[in-house]
């Protein structure tokens, strides 16, 4: 799953809030599941360090949003990435469900 950002915001778009709270109601439904949170931000006026801060924000965003709906943040990975995309959308936070 993606969550993309418009450049330069970190607020989780509206159409991104329903597959959220679906992804949370999943989590909440099976604890061998974990998720990895995975930021990027890119574009031409920002630094290294300026879109890995970015990124970051982005992916304490979605975090937040997912424990505010019920998921454990023990089970919540996040990385930022900054501008280390190297295809897709530069400014997306990327999901993923891990099993353990």
């Amino acid at each position: 799953m993606q969550v993309l950002f418009p450049p330069e915001q970190t607020k989780i778009p509206d159409d991104a809030l329903n597959a959220l709270g679906t992804l949370a109601q999943r989590m909440k439904g099976n604890d061998a599941l974990r998720l990895q949170l995975l930021a990027y931000a890119g574009g031409a006026d920002l630094n290294a360090s300026k879109a890995r801060r970015l990124s970051l924000s982005r992916a304490l965003s979605v975090r937040s949003h997912l424990i505010q709906s019920g998921v454990r943040s023990t089970r919540i990975d996040v990385r930022a990435l900054g501008d280390k995309s190297s295809k897709g959308d530069p400014n997306r936070v990327d999901i993923t469900i891990v099993e353990r």
